[in-house]
């Protein structure tokens, strides 16, 4: 997090919406800020009728993540003799995959920062080849709220305020299996060196402008469309929480109508945003609960009534989902996906119908068999006469032949 009114350092490692060296990673950028939502790509193999043309995609995230390197070990590039003097290096994690290593003594463990604290620090980010990708002589951050680098975020909070110190890390906890385009390949660990400069502590959030509070907000919700990005959802879900703690902070500052309306903007963007992230995870009951928030303030938002006919239709409630389905289709009748989610929902709920029918069938018995029953109770009241009298009339001839037989012996 900058302070307040700054903009996100150009280049700052992991800031969703930054880096101004990479035309890639801007055009990134300006495409998370499209309509209320970030855009994602098609996942490979997924059907064309689950492809969000028109509205935002929220299923889909266009690069899966790679699964984890087994040999993956951090770089050495810039630590001078780490191998033969591994005393020298802190194993930050425990794993090998995060170390650090102090180049000049800071002020004492006294003077570390504290999580909540906004921090700024000298930092200098290179390859393993040697290849700087980042400088920046005075990055701004909030320590904790994981708006950088993982590897900064963690190792930070053990510097000591004036220390240089220099971190190893592997790629998970920078830019991981999908790097950063152009400039840092993916799977690339990075070496960092990094100067603590200051720190302090975070402005009181009801002291505030308006102006302040949406821009600090913005920052969180676009880190979380970062992370989001990176399919790391938890981290996602995060940041947007945070933004939402920020726009929901008291203030004893007065808004204009104008920053009201901007604020109710900011909000409903992290709670769509919020929800996609929840129904990967399959969070059902919070996806829904955000879902409802944004539409408690605003009925049409086609976005969230899409995302609650997604999340109502995964848990298998289609008479529920298809008429919110129908009402944002109302709201855009040209709207392809739309169009492709209500036609697949509606056929899974005439197939639940069936097999629903079929059961009830099986449980009160065959309707067609039950039907002879019916025609034979139709004629009972003929036939039982009939019967009755024939054998009436059998009983009453055998009596009489009975009666001469013993008629006869006597």
């Amino acid at each position: 997090m900058a302070s307040s009114g700054e903009e996100p350092s150009s280049g700052s490692p992991g800031r969703a919406g930054t880096g101004s060296e990479a035309a890639a990673a801007a055009a990134d950028a300006a495409q998370l800020d499209t309509a209320e939502d970030f855009e994602v790509l098609e996942e490979e193999g997924e059907e064309d009728e689950d492809d969000l043309s028109e509205l935002p995609p929220l299923e889909d995230v266009g690069r899966p993540p790679a699964p984890p390197r087994e040999d993956a070990q951090p770089p050495v590039q810039g630590a001078g003799d780490a191998a033969g003097d591994p005393e020298e290096w802190l194993d930050v994690l425990g794993n090998g995959l995060l170390k650090k290593k102090t180049l000049v003594p800071g002020q004492g463990v006294e003077s570390r920062p504290q999580k909540g604290q906004d921090v700024t620090i000298r930092l200098k980010a290179t390859l393993e080849d040697g290849t700087v990708v980042e400088q920046d002589p005075a990055l701004t951050f909030t320590l904790g709220d994981c708006d950088v680098l993982q590897a900064l975020d963690l190792c930070v909070q053990l510097l000591e305020m004036a220390e240089t110190a220099l971190i190893v890390s592997d790629a998970k906890y920078c830019y991981g299996a999908q790097g950063r385009s152009p400039d840092v390949p993916p799977n690339a660990p990075l070496t960092l060196e990094v100067e603590l400069l200051a720190a302090r502590d975070a402005p009181d959030l009801e002291l505030l402008s308006g102006k302040e509070k949406i821009q600090l907000a913005n920052r969180k919700r676009e880190r979380g469309n970062f992370f989001y990005q990176q399919a790391d959802y938890v981290l996602a879900i995060n940041s947007y929480d945070i933004a939402l703690r920020i726009l929901g902070s008291s203030s004893k500052v007065d808004f204009s109508p104008d920053e009201e309306a901007e604020l109710l903007d900011v909000k409903v963007k992290c709670l769509n945003n919020l929800a996609a992230s929840q129904l990967k995870l399959d969070h059902f009951k919070a996806a829904l609960k955000s879902c409802n928030l944004v539409l408690e303030h605003q009925p049409g938002n086609i976005k969230a009534l899409f995302r609650k006919g997604k999340v109502l239709a995964q848990q298998g409630e289609y008479r529920e989902a298809i008429p919110i389905l129908k009402a944002a289709l109302k709201l855009e009748p040209s709207n392809k996906t739309i169009h492709a989610e209500l036609s697949k929902l509606v056929k899974k709920h005439a197939d639940q119908r069936n097999v629903e029918t079929e059961m009830y069938r099986k449980m009160l018995g065959n309707p067609s068999t039950a039907s002879t029953p019916r025609k034979c109770k139709d004629k009972l009241p003929w036939s039982i006469p009939w019967k009755w009298l024939f054998g009436a009339t059998a009983i009453a001839l055998g009596g009489v032949a009975l009666s001469v037989v013993i008629a006869a012996r006597n």
